[in-house]
């Protein structure tokens, strides 16, 4: 909502992006952030609010459409906020993202002028996440179609996703184009199910309440798992639900429950019950030349959540790091073992790195469900795990992966890369600029040689970018 006295602008150029995908115009020297224009558009637009140096502002009027603007094919498109760039062709789209990649490397790494490969595209733009998280609401988001209907509301409740930033606000979601089926029809149902027989949806502000959460999780194989959270547990009601949705999916071939008491909703670190089927999915990745991978993926599991496409970006990360038969190579960050797998049947030995115990729980399974020998995993935070004894243990790297959380690298991890100077290495990354501010700390000793942006989130402003370095 605009403050009283903040101005309209009228026939504004909007010029390119900006972070967090918001787009950006230029006003008499004063920057504009602006949600709900692409650029190329001509539009009115209200101001929001206004520093001395920046403004932001939204859409209230497009006078002339972009040549790049294209329909949003989602209802809720403008209210939920996650495919912020449903209004943006998909060839726009890869291309900012590979703009994003040069921009953070050349200015905050300050590692320019490299050559930037276009954006590897996504092979669906639709459908393609394998998991999907729901709250449940007892007080959902009104729209602002419906606050000026001013007619009566008829439901009150929601499962949905928070609305950004707001962690007390829950859309209700009737279809989502992320995640293909039985995803919609799952949620619809146990939806449906909650407002028939009047079940106690949560209340976030309050913390009080019985049905708090829905995660949903599908495989390239077909399997799907659902695991559901109860605020406190009620074992009759509980089971009639479970058994009312077995009874509508008997396919499942997951179906779990947990009671969460806390004043979050993470699961890790409660206890996950099977009320049908087992604990697991399992997922396959195209290994090409061999069997495919297979992946255990239990309810507390890391995976890439765009499973079509990371096949592709680990096939990158192994062309790139090209791993001879009797090399040593380290995998950083490993997760639940994915790149480590990938390359293991490349190379004599994988040694992966990774803080969370779970995960390198999930990576050893993994590596003994392919029948893989060679790939050994352990836990701890890697600017302590990554010692003399660990380069003792696993030999010195010829080759080094690493694909960091968001934050980063840690500048100790970074200075024990350093040190153990691998011949190359192959950086992945979910955030280019601190990507580039820990490759800026490996410049005097390696040089880029390669740098692929992939997307992996269409219709987000989010881009994943693969660089090899190799040593001077």
């Amino acid at each position: 909502m605009a403050k009283a006295g903040l101005p309209l602008l009228e026939n504004i150029d909007v010029t390119g992006w900006a972070a967090k995908g918001r787009a950006l115009a230029k006003v008499d020297g004063l920057v504009v952030f602006i949600t709900g224009a692409v650029p190329g558009d001509v539009a009115d637009l209200q101001i929001t609010r206004k520093k001395k140096s920046f403004a932001e502002a939204r859409v209230l009027r497009i006078v002339n459409p972009s040549p790049q603007r294209e329909t949003p094919f989602c209802k809720h498109f403008g209210t939920c906020g996650g495919c912020t760039w449903q209004d943006l062709a998909y060839p726009a789209q890869l291309a900012f993202k590979r703009q994003e990649v040069v921009d953070n490397l050349e200015r905050i790494g300050g590692l320019g002028p490299l050559e930037v490969l276009p954006t590897l595209a996504s092979p669906r733009t639709r459908f393609y996440r394998n998991k999907l998280e729901y709250t449940f609401s007892a007080r959902r988001w009104l729209t602002r179609e419906e606050l000026e209907h001013g007619g009566p509301i008829d439901r009150r409740r929601a499962l949905g996703f928070h609305l950004p930033g707001r962690f007390d606000k829950v859309l209700d979601i009737s279809e989502c184009w992320l995640q293909p089926e039985p995803g919609n029809a799952i949620r619809n149902f146990i939806r449906d199910y909650g407002e028939r027989h009047g079940l106690d949806y949560y209340d976030i502000r309050k913390q009080e309440g019985w049905l708090r959460t829905l995660t949903v999780r599908t495989a390239t194989t077909g399997e799907a798992m659902v695991l559901l959270s109860f605020g406190h547990e009620d074992t009759p009601a509980r089971e009639r639900l479970l058994l009312a949705l077995v009874k509508a999916f008997p396919a499942l071939d997951a179906v779990l429950w947990c009671i969460n008491p806390k004043k979050n909703d993470t699961i890790w670190d409660l206890d996950v019950h099977v009320f049908h089927g087992k604990d697991h999915i399992i997922e396959e990745l195209p290994d090409e030349g061999f069997a495919p991978l297979r992946f255990r993926i239990g309810p507390k599991s890391f995976f890439q959540t765009n499973p079509e496409q990371a096949a592709i970006l680990y096939d990158q990360v192994r062309q790139l790091a090209a791993p001879g038969a009797d090399d040593r190579v380290y995998d950083l960050y490993c997760g639940a073992g994915s790149i480590s797998l990938f390359l293991a049947r490349h190379c004599g030995h994988v040694a992966g790195a990774e803080i969370v115990p779970s995960a390198v729980d999930d990576a050893r399974i993994n590596a003994r469900l392919n029948g893989i020998g060679n790939a050994a995993f352990e836990a701890g935070d890697l600017k302590d795990l990554l010692d003399g004894g660990f380069v003792s243990r696993h030999g010195k790297p010829d080759v080094l992966v690493t694909d960091p959380p968001r934050a980063g690298m840690h500048p100790a991890v970074v200075e024990r890369i350093r040190d153990m100077a691998p011949a190359r290495i192959v950086y992945v990354s979910c955030n280019p600029a601190t990507q580039a501010r820990d490759l800026a700390l490996l410049k005097d000793r390696f040089h880029i040689t390669h740098v692929q942006p992939v997307d992996m989130f269409p219709h987000t402003s989010h881009v994943e970018n693969i660089v090899r370095l190799e040593r001077m």
